[in-house]
């Protein structure tokens, strides 16, 4: 009781610390809702389109949203800050006391998964109700490549900081697979614009934009993609447990 009692302190304190840094919670909460806004004012955009099945623009373009907000927080945040108590001597100072260090990484993991839910929630909530975008057509499936997929970036988020000793060097581990994400999931560029293969590839890698699309459409995902995620994330997370120094 005691342990779970001091990881939900300690979890207690990290979202304290999440939310006392106003700028990054209003660019992780809020900027993909501000984005989605600013897309819906367009008129073109709110028009079905043959392009996409019927569907409109920002209906099409929600689960690349929803990548932002995956990458925002899996291989940018989380690390970030992980590798500045690092590098601030926080993760040390905690191993000489009963706060094992573990616990921190536990309630890091457990702030950003409650924020990315947060994000998500209010993505959809806004694109429902201010431009009557439709939620899910398959709840579960959605809820499982969510789930899945999030963890896949969470997991490479946790490899990048493994080592890194400072901020500036996760962030030049980490930006070029937060980069890779965005692209492959069509944040950048939409991927009805992108070139076949990387599409192709799109359709496997964290955090499975398609995947989410599949869901959203009433299809659900498949198993394959679904698969190939988590065993990223468990590569991931078990090279970065190995790996992972406190010191």
């Amino acid at each position: 009781m005691s342990v779970l009692s001091g990881l939900a302190k300690l979890t207690a304190v990290e979202a304290k610390l999440f939310l006392r840094e106003t700028g990054m919670a209003v660019l992780t909460i809020a900027f993909p809702t501000l984005l989605l806004v600013v897309l819906g004012l367009i008129p073109a955009l709110r028009r079905p389109d043959e392009l996409f099945g019927g569907m409109r623009f920002v209906d099409v373009f929600m689960p690349s949203l929803i990548v932002l907000v995956l990458a925002l927080l899996g291989v940018n945040t989380m690390p970030t800050r992980l590798a500045g108590y690092r590098e601030k001597g926080i993760l040390r100072r905690l191993s000489t006391t009963p706060v094992h260090p573990r616990n921190l990484l536990a309630a890091q993991l457990v702030v950003n998964a409650v924020v990315a839910l947060v994000a998500v929630g209010l993505l959809m909530l806004v694109g429902y109700l201010a431009f009557d975008v439709p939620m899910p057509r398959h709840p579960l499936g959605f809820a499982a490549a969510l789930l899945v997929g999030g963890g896949s970036m969470f997991a490479l988020g946790t490899l990048a900081a493994a080592t890194a000793p400072t901020t500036r060097a996760v962030a030049a581990i980490a930006m070029p697979i937060y980069f890779v994400c965005m692209f492959l999931g069509g944040v950048f560029l939409p991927r009805y614009l992108l070139p076949d293969l990387v599409v192709t590839l799109g359709r496997y890698a964290p955090p499975g934009v398609q995947a989410l699309q599949d869901a959203w459409t009433g299809g659900g995902p498949q198993v394959l993609q679904l698969a190939i995620m988590a065993a990223i994330a468990a590569v991931a997370a078990a090279v970065a447990a190995r790996l992972f120094r406190w010191e």
